[in-house]
Parts: structure tokens; C-alpha cells; sequence
């Protein structure tokens, strides 16, 4: 079973957002995404000052099996980029929801973050797709 950090939003996509106290938030893919994608080779984010909104195609991560958008979870101000996926675009396999992260936003709303999945309810839809 795929780790779910119970303090983190998710969207159906398979990306995660960590809310911080300063209002900015970290996005990333799921444990369960990155162990489908198997080991990635390249990672491609959004570039820092795009503006974003919900549901856009940002990015790109490669894997040796396949290549997958990366969706915003919510919209805003791209306000910074994991550089050591640059070189190491392995740290999302080996830590998906730490060292992992792919970009930091300012987001536009932030009611957004109530629109996102819960971990439990991400956890459903996860049981939902082996159905």
C-alpha cells in the first residue's frame, strides 16, 4: 500500500500540496505515482513566475517506462523549483513527499485547498482504480 501523510491534500491526479504556515504550499506526486511510473529519469517543472491555474499541465516527469503531466492542484504564482531534480530526479522515487517536492506556488485561492482530496479520500479513489 502506497504512504499517504495524513496532513497532506490531494489531487486526483496524484499530486500532493503541503500547506506552510506562510500560505505557500509544496506540490509534488504521490507515493502511489511514482511507484507506478517506476524509476524516473528526467523531471521538467513548471518554471518559477509562471502563473498556473487549477487542472493546467505544468510539468512532465520521465520515467524508463513511461512519461506523465504533472497537473496544478491549485492555481497561482510558481514561486520556486526543486533545482536537485535537475541532477537527481530520483529523490521523487526516493522521497516523494520530502526531498522529492517539485515546485513551491503562492497560491491565487486559497479555498482551493478545501476542494482537495483528504488522504483518506485519496486513499478511496486509489482502492477505486484496482477495482
Amino acid at each position: 500500500m502506497s504512504q499517504i501523510p495524513e496532513e497532506l491534500r490531494y489531487a486526483t491526479s496524484h499530486e500532493w500540496v503541503r500547506m506552510e504556515d506562510d500560505g505557500n504550499v509544496y506540490v509534488g506526486i504521490s507515493d502511489h505515482a511514482q511507484d507506478s511510473l517506476g524509476d524516473l529519469v528526467f523531471v521538467e517543472p513548471p518554471e518559477v513566475g509562471d502563473e498556473i491555474s487549477t487542472g493546467d499541465e505544468c510539468g512532465v516527469v520521465e520515467s524508463v517506462k513511461a512519461a506523465s503531466d504533472i497537473y496544478a492542484p491549485m492555481s497561482g504564482e510558481v514561486i520556486a523549483v526543486n533545482e536537485n531534480l535537475e541532477d537527481s530526479p530520483e529523490l521523487v522515487n526516493q522521497d516523494p513527499y520530502g526531498d522529492g517536492w517539485i515546485y513551491q506556488l503562492k497560491p491565487a485561492n486559497k479555498a482551493e485547498w478545501d476542494e482537495l482530496l483528504s488522504a483518506d479520500d485519496y486513499a478511496t479513489t486509489l482502492e477505486d482504480d484496482e477495482d
